[in-house]
């Protein structure tokens, strides 16, 4: 098993229908049972889900973010994600409404070469500064740390490179367009991400 390579934001897979499917089957009944054991749950819940032809199926669940999903999903979000979060401490998420740009974002993760089995760290990285006042590009820190002046490797999944576009289409482009401003030795990333997006479109 490996941690997500890659993630596209909004999924035009995860349909209204589902959604409502998921809310009666799944994520209302996970939040009422918790209730029910005295585990009444506030904060983030991530549901990872496959779709398959007998519908959605549940594969893990985290109490926190999904990782590269949030790469994806909080560039696009319009609300202040301070205000959210004291929202939901406060009880009061019933009172925010979470609303999004009318775009699409794209993430890569850059992993070590031999992830998830067998890898090396400490390679220097380099090419991170070229994110620096670029609108709609981000990178995000994984398996990395500070040696010096230098930012090396430091785990199997290493950066996160997203972008932003007008389409889910153009997201896709620019993300892998971004990928290459960033080097380490044995950078490796998958070049099917959002792939299915392409072939649909």
């Amino acid at each position: 098993n490996t941690g997500g390579m890659g993630t596209f934001s909004p999924s035009p897979f995860y349909t209204k229908e589902i959604d409502a499917y998921c809310m009666e089957k799944i994520y209302q009944p996970t939040m009422d049972a918790m209730k029910r054991e005295g585990r009444e749950f506030a904060g983030v819940l991530f549901v990872g889900l496959m779709l398959t032809k007998d519908g959605p199926k549940v594969l893990e669940y985290n109490a926190r973010f999904g990782d590269p999903e949030a790469q994806v999903v909080l560039p696009r979000m319009k609300n202040d994600l301070v205000e959210v979060c004291e929202a939901c401490i406060d009880g009061r998420l019933d009172k925010i409404c979470l609303t999004f740009e009318e775009n699409a974002a794209v993430c890569v993760v850059l992993a070590s070469g031999g992830y998830p089995e067998h890898y090396e760290k400490g390679y220097k990285i380099s090419g991170l500064d070229k994110f620096i006042g670029k609108k709609d590009y981000y990178v995000y820190h994984a398996g990395t740390r500070k040696e010096g002046a230098d930012i090396v490797t430091n785990g199997g999944r290493v950066l996160g490179v997203t972008a932003k576009g007008k389409d889910l289409k153009d997201a896709r482009r620019k993300a892998y367009q971004a990928t290459a401003w960033v080097d380490f030795k044995n950078k490796y990333m998958r070049t099917d991400i959002g792939k299915a997006i392409d072939e649909a479109y």
